[in-house]
């Protein structure tokens, strides 16, 4: 039996398929920016962008192997 969430999964896959893949490009920088807005909001006091860009890429960083390059980069 298939659930509500499956049919919606479908229809949002198949949207996304019928953009051009300029439109796939600006959808995934809409929703970064809303993703950066909505984890600079998350601070209590919220953060600037600057710092909550920075923030995210130190924790996407942090199991990784260090680089000298990127922490120059990120701090």
């Amino acid at each position: 039996m298939r659930s509500v969430l499956d049919a919606l999964d479908d229809e949002e896959r198949a949207a996304i398929a019928a953009m051009t893949p300029a439109e796939r490009l600006a959808l995934a920088f809409r929703l970064g920016a809303r993703d950066l807005e909505t984890f600079r909001l998350a601070h209590d006091p919220p953060v600037d962008v600057i710092t909550a860009d920075r923030l995210l890429r130190r924790r996407r960083q942090a199991a990784r192997r260090p680089s000298g390059c990127l922490e120059e980069l990120i701090g």
